[in-house]
């Protein structure tokens, strides 16, 4: 019963609560009457007190609403499943501090839940945390913000698991009864955030993290601290998420902006996320052994100088998911300019040959793609070149980086029937009068052609490097769905 009704969860049940408000209601009531007997001729029935105008009122503040069967009233008049001797769920919202969350019971994110500087939230391995679905500025997400900590150390045999309120999946299991790779924009996300040094387009070394409403002093990120602590995160699968809260500002399965290296994440997993599965903005922090799968966004999504290393990574993308770019990678957008980023050992799967690109390297790319293998893909690397508004004189930008070599693809590998030209292709921004693309010559993409040709880089028939696939058995949902 509880798992086949936990959708009309809404509010935490508080009997004590209700109790008291009642009690109080009542008491008021009997003032009032005394006051006015004299006035009055009529008596009101029980359940009801008299007002000085002599009307009956119910002291049922949710009078008019009945329950269904195996559902209680809670102080805020919703119906939620009576879990009494089963499951405990725990309604959270606004600031938590110091709390620790346990796998006996299930935690409900009703809005934004934020841990807040100098807070630390524990939660255990195997603990359900879901989240409700209410749209756009009031999307559930639970937010570590600058100075506090996440200690979630899950383990291979019991992962945590963030989930939607629709989800019927309970404590002990892996995979949801009822929700698969095509249910996303169920909540919003986990978002973290650091002090660790970013490069913002204004040039601050501080910004607003994207995905919350504007003005919400817990979503600042960035400063100058690149050894900078947010917790441990180990073991977690996010799924369902990237809730829209406004035109092209929706949520991250994972958002990592300004977090420093002094933080451990480990074993995370995003799946069915309508916006970008894992995205950095500038920080510092390594992540190994991260896997996401079957996002509508980005797979692997990197911004504003990250300099950390990602390692041992497993994107799918689908046509039948709207997958967009496995990885889509910017560099730094002001002042600070020094962030290279790492991604070594990653393999990366178009599972029907349909969605969008294998990587999409923008904005002044600078860092270093080795050890990595492409699956399946119909279309290649895209490489952006910009240029002055004469549409040909050549401006910094990620081409402009690859023949530097502060951008660089080596020992990697192509898994098809194709040669190295078809692997990668150089695009123009639209810098040119009427919105018009820059000029790309012949010359410029064999001089791409070149690069890649000559660092390791080869096509073969099957995968010979890329990720260690077998860290995510047992744990993951790709493992346990029979995607891995």
């Amino acid at each position: 019963m509880f798992a086949s009704n936990f959708n009309h969860i809404k509010k935490t049940f508080d009997m004590n609560s209700i109790l008291k408000m009642t009690s109080l209601i009542m008491f008021l009531g009997f003032f009032v009457t005394s006051c006015g007997d004299d006035a009055c001729d009529t008596n009101c029935p029980e359940g009801t007190y008299q007002l000085v105008d002599c009307t009956c009122v119910s002291t049922n503040a949710c009078d008019g609403i009945t329950c269904a069967v195996g559902e209680i009233l809670t102080a805020d008049c919703d119906c939620i499943v009576d879990n009494s001797g089963e499951v405990k769920v725990i309604a959270k919202t606004g600031f938590v501090c110091d709390e620790t969350w346990t796998k006996e019971n299930i935690y409900l994110l009703q809005g934004k839940v934020v841990v807040n500087d100098g807070c630390t939230l524990t939660i255990e391995p195997g603990t359900i945390i879901k989240a409700e679905d209410d749209p756009g500025t009031l999307a559930s997400a639970l937010i570590i913000a600058q100075g506090g900590k996440l200690m979630a150390e899950g383990t291979a045999t019991s992962p945590i698991i963030f989930t939607s309120v629709t989800d019927q999946i309970m404590p002990g299991e892996l995979l949801s009864p009822n929700l698969d790779e095509f249910d996303n924009k169920l909540w919003g996300g986990l978002i973290i955030l650091g002090r660790a040094p970013i490069s913002a387009g204004d040039g601050d070394n501080e910004s607003l993290i994207e995905g919350l409403p504007p003005g919400e002093d817990f979503g600042k990120y960035g400063g100058s601290d690149p050894a900078d602590n947010s917790g441990i995160i180990k073991y977690i699968s996010v799924r369902h998420g990237g809730i829209s809260i406004g035109a092209d500002n929706e949520i991250n399965g994972i958002t990592l902006g300004g977090v420093g290296n002094g933080t451990v994440i480990e074993n995370i997993e995003v799946v069915a996320n309508l916006d970008d599965g894992v995205e950095w903005f500038g920080g510092t922090v390594n992540v190994k052994n991260v896997v996401v799968a079957y996002g509508e966004d980005d797979g692997l999504d990197i911004d504003q100088n990250y300099s950390g290393t990602i390692s041992n990574a497993l994107v799918i993308t689908s046509g039948a998911t709207a997958g967009d770019n496995a990885f889509e990678i910017d560099g730094p957008e002001g002042s600070l300019t020094d962030g290279f980023f790492t991604i070594d050992g990653a393999t990366v799967i178009d599972k029907d040959g349909n969605a969008d690109t294998a990587a999409d390297l923008k904005s002044k790319t600078q860092g270093t793609i080795r050890n990595t293998v492409w699956i399946g893909f119909s279309d290649n690397i895209k490489m952006r070149h910009s240029c002055e508004d004469d549409c040909t004189t050549e401006k910094s930008d990620s081409y402009a980086n690859f023949i530097s070599g502060k951008l660089v693809i080596e020992n990697s590998e192509w898994v098809g029937n194709a040669i190295v030209a078809d692997w990668i292709s150089v695009y123009g921004d639209k810098d040119c009068p009427g919105d018009l693309p820059c000029t790309i010559t012949t010359e410029m993409q064999d001089a791409a052609i070149s690069i890649l040709s000559n660092n390791g880089n080869t096509i073969s028939n099957t995968a010979t490097k890329g990720a260690d696939l077998s860290v995510f058995e047992g744990w993951s949902w790709v493992a346990n769905s029979g995607n891995l």
